[in-house]
């Protein structure tokens, strides 16, 4: 229980507004209680001044033998409980008659005995010095005023002390009750909202209509949590973004290894050929004796050497952070033109038939250099890879905000499942056929790279009669 109580905020404010309360509603009725009686004390004792006062100067002017009347009167005085008078000697002087006397002490005893709990017994006394009128002897006058109305009075407080302790009681339990839940309510509430802010939970609004200190606090965690949910948001998308960020250089990371790597073995393959067939000359081994034919072929496999380093230098500058791509505008249809009188030659020797569809100028906005490369590498494998007497098709369509370039060679289809291969680096969907044409395998990757670079993608399909590569260029 007490360690429930100290866990509570409501019980501790409403146990210590609770004892406050009723120290205060005590003090409050204890006070009254001395002062009420005090007061009242105090007042009987002035009203039996003035009485006396006004009876001492009605004695100064009668005789002593006279006194009897006034005496006998002003003891009838309600407030008057009894009087005594001494002479210079100090001795008491008798004041009424026997018959006086005797029904004065009767209706002292009956009052005795009806009021027992009373303090009839006088509490209230005053003396006075004075002379009558026909002595100079100084008489001492002593007056006792009744004290039961002020013994009553605090009987009267006594008596209401447990119906007024109930009261106290039930009234402090309810405003305890409504003070300690006004006040620990909204910090309750805060509390309960902390608890939430803790674990991140940000999605609750606090009342905004309380306009004091804590109305305040309300609209500043309320704008906390306004601005802790935009924070963690903009945290969260930026924690998503550099996932993405570091998976996507993992995966760069990893592909320029396993780049490296092919590349390591498509290097070892033409060097291990150079150096067995000039090993087989120098010592004149077997066949190749005849060293003009394995000089020639030596030649030939160096030169696909150069153009695979050529190539890998490509890459590598279009990989570099600091590439530049410079970009122009210029008409392609000179390029394509160019790109197929290189290899005038090696369309004749196949026999090969060039279709073409466009119009000039096609004026595109692009690294010249670089294009030229793209259309020299597609034309290229078109011609490579299409039997003898094949038709290559090459057309050029104008898409209101761009180009969309079409090479299209018949005769022979690549299979489905190295479609998505196609473009990866050293890849060759026949490597055989592709030793024999002198090809590096980084072709089509480098086709890729340079598009990228002008925010662009080469795609490739199947067609009826073929294979077709397109992109767009703007």
């Amino acid at each position: 229980m007490i360690k429930k109580i100290r866990s509570s905020l409501f019980s501790k404010v409403f146990i210590i507004t609770l004892l406050m309360l009723l120290c205060i509603a005590l003090l409050v009725f204890g006070l009254l209680t001395w002062l009420t009686p005090q007061t009242y004390s105090n007042t009987l004792n002035t009203f039996l001044d003035k009485q006396t006062q006004e009876f001492i100067f009605e004695l100064e002017k009668v005789a002593f033998s006279e006194r009897g009347g006034l005496f006998e009167q002003f003891v009838q005085n309600m407030a008057i409980y009894s009087v005594e008078l001494y002479n210079g000697n100090g001795s008491l002087i008798p004041l009424f008659s026997e018959q006086i006397r005797s029904e004065y002490e009767e209706i002292s005893i009956a009052i005795s005995s009806e009021d027992s709990y009373e303090e009839i017994s006088p509490v209230l006394s005053n003396q006075y010095y004075f002379s009558f009128a026909d002595s100079k002897e100084r008489y001492l006058l002593i007056v006792y005023g009744k004290a039961g109305q002020i013994a009553e009075l605090q009987q009267s407080f006594l008596r209401a002390f447990p119906l007024l302790l109930i009261i106290i009681l039930v009234i402090s339990l309810i405003i305890s009750w409504l003070y300690s839940r006004m006040i620990t309510k909204p910090i309750l509430e805060i509390s309960h909202i902390s608890e939430k802010m803790s674990v991140l939970h940000l999605e609750w609004q606090l009342n905004e209509q309380r306009t004091d200190e804590l109305g305040v606090l309300a609209k500043s965690l309320n704008r906390l949590s306004q601005n802790l949910r935009i924070a963690l948001m903009d945290l969260k998308a930026a924690n998503a973004k550099l996932k993405d960020d570091i998976e996507r250089e993992k995966a760069l990371e990893q592909a320029q290894i396993d780049f490296f790597s092919a590349a390591s073995h498509e290097l070892k393959t033409p060097i291990t050929i150079i150096k067995g067939q000039l090993e087989g000359m120098l010592w004149g081994i077997g066949v190749y004796k005849d060293r003009e034919k394995y000089l020639l072929r030596s030649l030939e496999v160096t030169q696909t050497l150069e153009s695979m380093v050529y190539d890998l230098l490509t890459i590598s500058r279009l990989q570099t952070s600091d590439f530049d791509c410079q970009k122009e505008k210029f008409d392609g249809v000179p390029l394509i033109r160019k790109c197929l009188f290189d290899v005038e030659d090696f369309i004749i020797s196949k026999d090969l038939q060039i279709t073409y569809h466009f119009s000039a100028p096609i004026t595109i906005n692009a690294n010249k250099i670089l294009i030229e490369k793209v259309f020299s590498n597609l034309i290229g494998n078109a011609l490579k890879y299409s039997p003898p007497k094949a038709t290559i098709h090459i057309a050029v369509q104008n898409q209101q905000y761009h180009y969309l370039f079409v090479i299209e060679n018949s005769g022979v289809h690549i299979p489905e499942e190295a479609m998505p291969k196609l473009f990866d680096a050293f890849y060759r969907v026949d490597t055989s056929r592709s030793r024999q044409t002198g090809g590096s395998g980084l072709g089509l990757y480098i086709v890729q790279k340079i598009l990228q670079q002008h925010n662009s993608c080469c795609h490739v399909c199947n067609t009826e009669n073929g294979v077709k590569f397109f992109f767009e260029l703007s």
